[in-house]
């Protein structure tokens, strides 16, 4: 890969390939000129297969999403140089949030929980020994804007806490923490 520097007249109007050997395009205002790649001749993973197909449900998110004037400007303004709403809608969209920390005080639940962008909301259940669920409601987001309190009316010993929290485009990780 090389990177054109100053003023070249005769690459600063040319984008695309040149046969089968070489490829121009620009990135941030450089003009880059690259060996042409091909398709694979391999036969991909599953991890590929897996990462691809992600990837293209990140990208109909992000198609969808970004037609909402709020939630594009939103995005718009989480983007940094060379990157658009659609950009961080679909970072936003392949990342699910993740659950750092549980703690007790009193019957109060505190969880931790992160996400690049922002964390949309915490689930809480409380189910017994037996599999019933005793309780189940949405957290309320602290002030520090990364931990959620839920109250709860008991928690059962034996029993277990089963935490969701969803982000923006709906990704879910669950927790479960049994309770002593």
């Amino acid at each position: 890969m090389a990177i054109v520097k100053g003023n070249n007249l005769l690459l600063q109007a040319v984008t695309g390939s040149l046969g089968d050997e070489i490829t121009i395009y620009e990135r941030n205002g450089q003009i880059i000129v690259a060996k042409k790649r091909g398709p694979s001749k391999k036969k991909p993973t599953k991890k590929q297969l897996e990462a691809r197909y992600k990837m293209k449900i990140a990208a109909a998110y992000a198609v969808a999403i970004i037609k909402d004037p709020e939630i594009k400007a939103y995005y718009k303004s989480l983007a940094g140089p060379g990157q658009n709403a659609y950009n961080m809608a679909v970072k936003d969209a392949y990342n699910s949030p993740e659950i750092q920390r549980i703690r007790f005080e009193d019957e109060t639940v505190v969880v931790t929980a992160k996400n690049e962008f922002r964390v949309a909301e915490v689930a809480i259940r409380i189910v017994d020994a037996a599999g019933s669920i005793l309780e189940r409601g949405k957290a309320v987001l602290g002030r520090n804007g990364v931990d959620w309190h839920y109250k709860a009316t008991g928690l059962p010993p034996g029993g277990k806490l089963i935490i969701v929290a969803v982000d923006l485009p709906g990704n879910e990780t669950v927790r479960e923490v049994r309770l002593e």
